[in-house]
C-alpha cells in the first residue's frame, strides 16, 4: 500500500519544530499537547524514523527530522498556493528584503514556486545590510522586507517570534570551561542576546571565531571551532546538540515585516506577503 504523506501531519511537524516546544506548537495550531504529540508519531510511524528529539528544554528535529523539513515547508506552501492563487493571473515586480539567515532558508524556494505560477511577476530577493535595506526600500526597488524587528526600514506591519537552537561543530566539548564561541560579528539583538543567555547560565567563553556573514559561521562550525546560535533551517545534522542541557537557553528572535506604504492594494504584493507569513 502506498504511502501518504497528510499536511494536517506535516503541519504539525513543522510547526512543533519552528517552535521549538510542543505545547507552543499546540497553542499555535490550537491543539491539546497529547493530540499534536500523536499526530507527530502518527507522521513517524508513516516515514519510519523518529523526527524530534525530545528534551525537557523543548525539541529539536533528528537527522530524519532535518530531511523531510524542507520537503514538508515545500509541501504545505504549495498547498497553501494552491488554494489561493489557481486561476488568478499575477504580475508586476516583487522586490523582498530578507535577513541572511531567512535568504538561506525555505522562503526563497516558497518564492520561487509562487513566480512559477505566476510567470507574468518578477520577484526579486535581496538580502543586503541595513543601510542597504534601507536605501533599496526608500528607492522603492524594495516592496517587502522580512527581518528582525529593530532593523525594519519601515513601520512594523506583523511580527512572529521563531526560535533560536545551538549549533555544535565536530569534537567541540559543550561543557569545556571556557566554551568555543562562534559569533557573528555585527553588533544586533540576536549576537547581544545570546551572549547575555551565557551569562545568565555563569558560562566562561571565549570567542573562538567571529563572521559577518552567515557563509562564514557555518564554515567555522564544520571546521569545529565553536559553538553558535542559529536558526533552525539552518542547522545541518551534523550540527545538532545533542546534550542541550549543557547550554543556556536560548532566546526567541523577534522578526517582523515592512511593507512599503505606496503597495497597498497590488495583488502581487499581496500574495507574496502571504506566501511569507505562511511560510515563516
Amino acid at each position: 500500500m502506498a504511502r501518504d504523506l497528510e499536511t494536517v501531519l506535516l503541519r504539525s511537524f513543522v510547526t512543533a519544530v519552528r517552535a521549538g516546544s510542543i505545547s507552543r506548537a499546540a497553542t499555535a495550531l490550537g491543539l491539546t499537547q497529547p493530540a499534536l504529540s500523536q499526530q507527530v508519531r502518527k507522521l513517524e510511524s508513516t516515514v519510519g524514523h523518529p523526527l524530534l528529539h525530545r528534551s525537557p528544554s523543548g525539541v529539536s528535529p533528528t537527522r530524519a527530522g532535518e530531511e523531510l523539513l524542507p520537503y514538508a515547508e515545500r509541501i504545505l506552501s504549495l498547498c497553501a498556493q494552491a488554494l489561493t492563487e489557481t486561476g488568478r493571473a499575477l504580475t508586476g515586480h516583487c522586490g523582498v528584503g530578507l535577513l541572511e539567515d531567512l535568504a538561506a532558508s525555505q522562503l526563497p524556494q516558497t518564492l520561487a514556486d509562487l513566480a512559477r505560477l505566476h510567470p507574468g511577476a518578477t520577484l526579486e530577493v535581496l538580502s543586503l545590510s541595513k543601510a542597504g535595506m534601507r536605501e533599496a526600500y526608500d528607492a522603492g526597488r524594495v516592496q517587502l522586507v522580512l527581518d528582525e524587528v529593530p532593523d525594519l526600514p519601515g513601520p512594523t506591519r506583523w511580527t512572529v517570534r521563531r526560535p533560536l537552537v545551538w549549533a555544535v561543530g565536530q569534537g567541540v566539548d559543550v561543557n569545556a570551561d571556557p566554551l568555543p564561541v562562534v559569533l557573528f560579528s555585527n553588533v544586533c539583538s540576536w549576537r547581544t542576546a545570546v551572549l547575555e543567555a551565557l551569562e545568565r547560565a555563569d558560562r566562561r567563553w571565549h570567542m573562538a571565531f567571529e563572521s559577518n556573514s552567515l557563509v562564514g559561521v557555518l564554515a567555522a562550525i564544520r571546521a569545529g571551532l565553536g559553538v553558535a546560535a542559529l536558526m533552525p533551517a539552518n542547522l545541518e545534522p551534523a550540527m545538532a546538540c545533542h546534550g542541550a542541557d549543557a547550554l543556556p537557553t536560548l532566546p526567541d528572535v523577534e522578526l517582523g515585516l515592512a511593507r512599503h506604504p505606496r503597495t497597498e492594494g497590488d495583488p502581487l504584493i499581496d500574495a507574496v506577503e502571504t506566501a511569507l507569513r505562511r511560510t515563516i
